[in-house]
């Protein structure tokens, strides 16, 4: 493996490490959102536990994605100077608005929504789950932008060897990023929602307490992911529509078709390997389409059984398939990652920048240094946060911590 190998194993590492937080932080963020407005409307204090069994969850796991986040922006840094360099004025817009949206818009309201339980109105601490859900998604936009860009450039000029920004309309609205984000978004709610079916059916079979909390949840649940696989796999099949002329080649595997692109990037760039690696693009596509599969045949049945109350209440062995359901969705969502990001290889920028052009002056033992750093660290923080969630769900709403303190009430002081 040479050092352009080890970069790119470096990043999809870090990249995929850190999605797998973002998305069930989107996922459990709108159910979040949904439960407690239900909570606020009706008053059930049923849906008050709720909101604070999955708050507590969603909290553990926003924590670790922050920390991810800042890790993987050090990696970028450390790696892919040559990118920065290059089309950082350009993809590095969307960054910055993305980090100020992640890192002080969702972030201050989130500390809002935490600490301001059994202290604010009902509606403002309302207000505040939906703030932080939004600008969640805003986050996910931004960065689909600057992926979408590194896909598909266009509103740009290049001047002094570097990428100018002349149209960002033209960039917001790149379709490459457009209908990969609404991609990603469903997908992420089928993560928070197989993740809260799956914990519900847990402690469904183990009969703990809570027993109503948990059938409402399981519903919720499977009645949040089975629409957001439809709608997934719409915005899936549109996005298969417009890929590039070599990743469409890989995924048919079509020799013909990749000959043709490759005389066609011949001719524009000179002489190279312009194809990506076929049975990478491969691997990617079937796992994505295979998984999604396994998922929609559980997921539409349960959606029948769930309208059965003694059956959500007793039937163990949908329990069981359930609670093993619940890292399928990460898996697709990686699986998803690969094709996408190992089709547009070799090029960092497609069509602009090569993978190799972008890479930092580095050796190759700091690559291998770094990259034995980077993986120690995610695998640390992965296991942390495992654990982290797998104990809380274990526990059940009774150990949960959030709002669980009501507002001191005042203390009459003696007067004389």
């Amino acid at each position: 493996m040479d050092i352009v190998d080890l970069a790119r194993l470096q990043f999809a590492l870090t990249a995929g490490a850190h999605f797998l937080f973002v998305a069930l932080t989107l996922g459990l963020a709108t159910l979040v959102a949904v439960v407690q407005t239900r909570a606020t409307l009706s008053g059930d204090p049923v849906h008050l536990r709720m909101t604070r069994f999955w708050g507590q969850l969603y909290i553990i796991n926003y924590a670790m994605g922050i920390v991810t986040g800042l890790v993987m922006e050090f990696q970028l840094g450390l790696s892919w100077s040559g990118l920065t360099e290059y089309a950082g004025d350009v993809f590095g817009s969307a960054l910055a608005i993305e980090t100020l949206v992640a890192f002080f818009v969702e972030s201050t309201f989130l500390g809002l929504w935490i600490f301001g339980w059994n202290k604010l109105n009902r509606w403002a601490h309302l207000a505040l789950i939906w703030v932080v859900t939004l600008t969640a998604y805003a986050s996910a936009f931004w960065i689909m932008v600057a992926n979408g860009f590194l896909q598909n450039p266009v509103g740009h000029v290049l001047e002094g060897g570097r990428l100018r920004l002349t149209d960002f309309g033209a960039m917001v609205a790149n379709p490459a990023a457009q209908v990969a984000f609404w991609h990603v978004l469903f997908g992420a709610m089928i993560v928070g929602g197989f993740f809260m079916a799956g914990v519900s059916a847990y402690h469904l079979s183990r009969r703990t307490p809570e027993q109503d909390l948990f059938r409402k949840s399981l519903r919720i649940g499977i009645g949040v992911a089975l629409p957001a696989l439809l709608l997934t796999a719409t915005f899936g099949g549109i996005g298969f529509e417009s890929l590039q002329p070599a990743k469409a080649a890989a995924w048919v595997n079509d020799a013909e078709r990749l000959a043709a692109a490759q005389a066609e990037m011949v001719a524009r760039f000179g002489p190279g390997d312009y194809l990506p690696p076929v049975g990478a693009v491969q691997a990617g596509g079937i796992t994505m389409l295979t998984l999604f599969a396994v998922m929609l045949f559980v997921a539409a049945p349960s959606f029948l059984l769930m309208l059965v109350r003694p059956v959500v209440r007793g039937f163990r062995v949908w329990h069981w398939l359930l609670t093993l359901m619940i890292p399928v969705p990460f898996v697709t969502m990686l699986a998803g990652w690969v094709f996408r990001e190992m089709g547009r290889q070799p090029w960092a920028v497609y069509g602009l920048l090569t993978t190799s052009d972008a890479m930092s002056p580095v050796t190759e033992g700091q690559m291998v240094f770094s990259l034995t750093a980077f993986v120690t660290v995610f695998a640390v923080l992965i296991a942390v946060n495992y654990w982290l969630l797998a104990r809380q769900a274990r526990r059940g709403p009774g150990a949960v911590a959030l709002g669980d303190r009501p507002v001191d009430a005042p203390v009459p002081a003696p007067s004389f």
